[in-house]
């Protein structure tokens, strides 16, 4: 059990109390309508459950069922939390990890796990006791870290999943998976878990691109020491700044490449490690993670602007049936990680 108060991982907000806007409760109530079931969320509000490797339509993802967790916290919905995560876990778990993703249709948990998705739901689970005074899930928490530190983080080196019927790792980590804050606190409370936090620090930030573009690679290969020259997926990069910043360690460059790309309202789907645009398309769940970062680092006026533009996504015409949603109007389908990623960007003023 870690020495260190849960309290240490409780989000930083910008307010002390916060106001919930128009807007803000218009996404939820398209949430709670047209995503959220007792079991978990919806992929998207088009049914296309099952038809290939891609989670899709009414396909259930563990990612939505830690990022609802994180708005039941900052919501301060307590009895609601429990209550989610008793069916969710009936439904995702696995023994030793969360199943990444569960088909309703045909009652089918997928044989592996997302090592990034486990390490939210279990940071969640701790942020609870820490908000509500109490010890309900921390032993939960704490054997779920270990367990998951046995099959995914092996001598230190975080995996992108484990797969339980091949008994087997994944030989990469996407370097997005390293929640860094959760990390440190599980692995800081003995000196082996404080060599492998250092390791895994070091991955992240040896993965620098440099000042010229300051992102990091997308992932690296354990076995062959190797960083990805894969394009970089632009959520999974900001996940990187994001992981960075909580425990402090977002780069002023890269801070600065972020608040030129939002002020010019540019930050494109991908980008080549060169810093040149792969896709041209934009994600309003960007934004939103833009504006989680700077609302980390305390930067108020930024995550405001970030902000504007995520709810200037959302859609307003009450003939759509996705209305409330932020989304692109060009298609009327609405995704749970875009719409989640913006409600709890929300929380943070």
């Amino acid at each position: 059990m870690p020495k260190v108060s849960p309290e240490v991982l409780i989000p930083k907000t910008l307010a002390k109390k916060h106001a919930n806007s128009a807007a803000e409760r218009h996404l939820l109530t398209f949430i709670q309508k047209k995503l959220l079931t007792k079991n978990g969320l919806y992929t998207s509000t088009v049914s296309q459950s099952g038809q290939s490797d891609l989670a899709s339509g009414h396909d259930m993802l563990s990612e939505s069922v830690g990022m609802w967790l994180d708005y039941l916290n900052a919501s301060k919905q307590p009895q609601a939390f429990r209550r989610f995560y008793a069916h969710a876990k009936a439904t995702f778990d696995q023994g030793p990890q969360f199943s990444y993703r569960y088909d309703p249709t045909n009652h089918r948990q997928y044989s592996v796990n997302a090592t990034l998705d486990d390490l939210r739901i279990i940071k969640a689970l701790m942020v609870y006791d820490a908000l509500n005074h109490t010890d309900r899930y921390q032993k939960e928490a704490t054997k779920r870290f270990t367990v998951l530190a046995k099959n995914c983080i092996g001598k230190g080196q975080l995996v992108n999943y484990y797969d339980v019927a091949q008994k087997r790792a994944a030989k990469s980590g996407s370097l997005a998976y390293f929640d860094l804050q959760t990390l440190h606190y599980f692995e800081s409370a003995t000196a082996n878990g404080k060599k492998d936090y250092q390791q895994q620090l070091r991955v992240v930030q040896n993965g620098y691109l440099g000042d010229v573009f300051p992102l990091y690679h997308a992932s690296f290969n354990w076995e062959r020491k190797q960083y990805s020259s894969a394009n970089l997926n632009t959520s999974e990069a900001l996940e990187v700044l994001l992981h960075l910043a909580e425990v402090g360690k977002f780069k002023a460059a890269s801070k600065n490449w972020l608040v030129f790309q939002v002020s010019r309202h540019a930050l494109k789907n991908s980008y080549r490690i060169t810093g040149e645009v792969a896709d041209d398309g934009q994600s309003v769940a960007n934004y939103a993670l833009a504006a989680l970062i700077f609302a980390t680092i305390g930067d108020r006026s930024h995550y405001q602007m970030a902000m504007k533009l995520v709810w200037g996504e959302q859609i307003k015409d009450k003939q759509s049936p996705i209305r409330g949603a932020v989304s692109n109007r060009k298609v009327p389908i609405a995704y749970s990680f875009n719409n989640l990623t913006a409600l709890n960007a929300a929380q943070r003023e």
